[in-house]
């Protein structure tokens, strides 16, 4: 209650009140917060536009079809609480039709107190959703595949008897990548607006950062991402610039940045970690589980892994050399997909 976690929303912030924890998952997801009958009610608000109209006021929100059910609540009831509340009618298009939802009412107040808090339940949930894409770099050349299937065979080999090491735990050779950051799309509009930005970061410094030319990287070596690697669940291979530049993790870094302050991302690192999955306890149950460290309910999924035993791999691999790979585009990447290469489905680049 001291210390309620804050949202930012444009140059605002807001506290998020918890009402009452819920035993029911999809109650708790429709109905678990309602801001303040006063959150901004009576300050000029100048984060989205009010209308006057012939009967009033009005505001139009664009909001993804996906998350009109946590507008609406439980039986209807986040809705008429909202509209009660505020003095206002909100019109929500029907389940699956994109659109607008609309808010109407007689004073500009009320239609400002009734954006500000669907701004905020879009805000916290929307932070719920898994991810549905991802930046990345394709690491998944011949030569480099080739290295890779020679490390499994070879860990296999001399490390099998190790506890939890089994070849379920490799990587798809075909979807060997380097992650920037994920992001939540749940429309096409969206996916339009980060290809978009996508478009503009080429323009604004990723040319300039490379010379125009693509980024020649060395993938070598091996680390875990954990505290004990007796207790390891994802090994991964390092990645860094041949020439010995910051090149690529100034690439990495800036184009997180500019995503993160567009509001497609959330910002988790100060910086991009620069590897590439080539081992993970996930893939043990489901080889299609890349990277699913926020499962389908938004919670961490480690209670079910069973880790294995990486120090004999870490020791024997320790500078093991995957390859030297071309780096020229970074991919707006469909997760659960794949290509005609096997790689993931690619819904924009630069």
């Amino acid at each position: 209650v001291l210390r309620p976690t804050l949202i930012r929303i444009g140059e605002r912030v807001y506290r998020k009140n918890l009402i009452r924890e819920q035993a029911c998952q999809l109650e708790e997801e429709e109905d678990d917060f309602c801001a303040g009958p006063s959150d901004c009610a009576d300050e000029p608000c100048d984060a989205f536009v009010v209308e006057e109209t012939e009967k009033g006021f009005q505001c139009r929100v664009e909001v993804p079809s996906p998350l009109y059910k946590y507008i609406i609540g439980k039986k209807g009831e986040t809705k008429k609480r909202l509209e009660t509340e505020t003095r206002t009618s909100i019109s929500i298009p029907k389940p699956g039709v994109e659109g607008e939802i609309v808010i109407t009412g007689q004073h500009r107040s009320g239609v400002i107190s009734a954006r500000t808090r669907i701004d905020v339940l879009l805000d916290s949930f929307r932070k719920k959703q898994p991810f549905t894409h991802f930046l990345s770099f394709a690491l998944n050349q011949p030569a480099v595949q080739e290295k890779f299937l020679q490390f499994k065979e070879e860990v296999l080999e001399k490390c099998s008897q190790d506890h939890g090491v089994s070849s379920s735990l490799f990587q798809n050779p075909a979807k060997l990548h380097l992650t920037l950051g994920t992001l939540v799309l749940l429309n096409e509009q969206e996916i339009q607006k980060a290809c978009d930005l996508l478009r503009r970061c080429k323009e604004d410094f990723v040319d300039q950062i490379a010379g125009g030319k693509p980024l020649t990287v060395e993938v070598a070596g091996v680390e875990y991402m954990n505290d004990d690697p007796a207790m390891t669940d994802v090994l991964y291979a390092k990645v860094h610039m041949k020439d010995g530049s910051d090149r690529l993790q100034l690439i990495a870094d800036q184009l997180v940045e500019r995503f993160v302050a567009s509001g497609l991302m959330l910002k988790e690192w100060d910086r991009v970690k620069l590897h590439a999955t080539v081992m993970n306890t996930l893939f043990r149950k489901d080889p299609s589980a890349e990277e699913r460290n926020n499962a389908m309910t938004g919670k961490s999924s480690f209670k079910e892994r069973e880790s294995f035993n990486g120090r004999n791999i870490l020791k024997l691999f320790e500078n093991f050399y995957f390859g030297e790979v071309q780096l020229d585009s970074v991919r707006l990447s469909q997760r659960f997909s794949s290509d005609a290469s096997g790689y993931y489905a690619t819904s924009g680049q630069l």
